[in-house]
């Protein structure tokens, strides 16, 4: 076998040397950094590879070029390739849990068995391969920040960005996790993807859900655009406290949505399916009115007309209503929105509903979208803490009491109905 060793000024350059000087046949031996990038110097790699006496003599021919109305753009093609390497490194893992365990199982005998070698041999050799090749697109495709993010940080920082979470909050949360992670725990992506879970974590602000205290009872309101879910939501809370909890308590609701018939009707239905008491609200002065009708009440759950986040008018109408309250109650204001929109029109949303004095967010439609980024966003950028998530129509079933782990675990991992709800 001929050794043959390549350099270039990053692992790419060197590979491909490699690629047009013998081929595809060659072995990888090993690839190292032998000279760090520096003020005026740029960085140095160098392969090795082995390649057959015969194959190194014979000239290599190269395939035909891919036609141009086949070929992907390059960015795409390396998104491929880095999720590709990923699951390669996840199967290389598995493989190598197995062969532990076989060596284990055979830990009596004198030597290991020439086939588990050999297995041990190749995976080793995969290894190489798969961290040379996720250097290579990872250094062409890693984000241009003032710390270097490691290859290791790859398929975490893939997640986030398609999650739909913002650029910048992710470079912001990529710099925190570079300046305080610790140097052991950067050597493979599976420990960088636990830490960046338990810091993620703790910056999801999260209300935790508390039973009224004695004597005093809980008004909660649900404001938010139209067709978000406000209505449904007020029932599957309703059937939460009057139903699901240990402690069966008694429920009022009220209902400001006057302008569309339907909703009423609905929320009236509900109302009688599970025997509450129920107001309804035309005019801002009659808001004291119907809390104190419902003052037998531990929790009242107050239904608003939906609105265009741009409708002012509207808006205004509500926040007439809680000027208008002139009884000893306090309104938790929950701005109720879906999941299924992008992160700037979340923000633009919650900027237009924000007068009305937002005390927690509640988020809807889970079960139709693919990205929980933009959720993490708003409440890291705004620190308004979640109650509730909604993940389907279902009353009172599709209710899930927000938690830092849960938005995590989507986040990552996707939303699964009945997995984690």
């Amino acid at each position: 076998m001929k050794i043959l060793t390549f350099s270039g000024s990053t692992p790419a350059e060197a590979l491909k040397k490699a690629q047009l000087e013998v081929g595809e046949e060659a072995m990888l031996i090993e690839t190292r950094e032998i000279q760090k990038k520096s003020l005026g110097k740029s960085a140095l790699y160098e392969i090795v590879v082995g390649v057959e006496e015969e194959i190194a003599e014979k000239p290599r021919r190269r395939p035909p070029p891919e036609p141009l109305r086949e070929q992907r753009p390059l960015a795409q093609k390396s998104s491929d390739v880095l999720y590709n390497i990923s699951e390669a490194a996840k199967q290389i893992s598995k493989i190598a849990e197995v062969t532990d365990e076989e060596r284990l199982l055979h830990h009596g005998s004198s030597r290991e068995s020439e086939d588990l070698k050999r297995i041990k041999e190749e995976i080793e050799k995969l290894g190489d391969k798969v961290k040379l090749i996720q250097h290579m697109f990872w250094d062409e495709k890693a984000p241009k920040m003032e710390m270097a993010i490691p290859p290791e940080f790859a398929e975490i920082y893939r997640l986030s960005q398609q999650s739909g979470m913002d650029q910048a909050h992710l470079d912001q949360i990529m710099q925190l996790t570079l300046e305080h992670m610790p140097s052991r725990m950067r050597e493979n992506s599976v420990t960088v993807k636990r830490y960046f879970q338990v810091l993620m974590r703790k910056m999801i602000p999260v209300r935790l859900e508390t039973p009224p205290k004695s004597g005093t009872k809980k008004v909660l309101m649900l404001v938010g655009p139209t067709g978000v879910g406000k209505t449904t939501s007020i029932a599957k809370l309703a059937a939460r406290f009057s139903y699901l909890l240990e402690k069966k308590y008694k429920v009022g609701l009220v209902v400001l949505d006057t302008y569309r018939i339907g909703a009423v009707e609905q929320l009236m239905q509900y109302a009688r399916m599970m025997k509450l008491g129920i107001e309804t609200v035309v005019d801002p002065p009659e808001f004291s009115n119907a809390l104190n009708s419902l003052r037998y009440s531990d929790y009242i759950l107050i239904d608003t007309m939906g609105s265009s986040p741009y409708d002012q008018g509207k808006i205004e109408k509500i926040h007439e209503c809680l000027r208008a309250n002139n009884t000893d109650y306090s309104v938790d204001v929950i701005l109720v929105l879906p999941s299924s929109i992008k992160y700037d029109d979340l923000k633009a949303t919650y900027e237009n509903f924000a007068p009305l004095g937002i005390d927690t967010m509640m988020f809807t439609k889970l079960d139709e979208t693919r990205g929980f980024g933009n959720i993490f966003s708003l409440v890291y950028e705004t620190k308004v803490p979640i109650s509730y998530f909604s993940v389907g129509q279902e009353v009172p079933e599709d209710l899930v009491v927000a938690s830092s782990d849960f938005l995590v675990d989507c986040l990552l991992q996707g939303y699964r109905k009945g997995e984690r709800s």
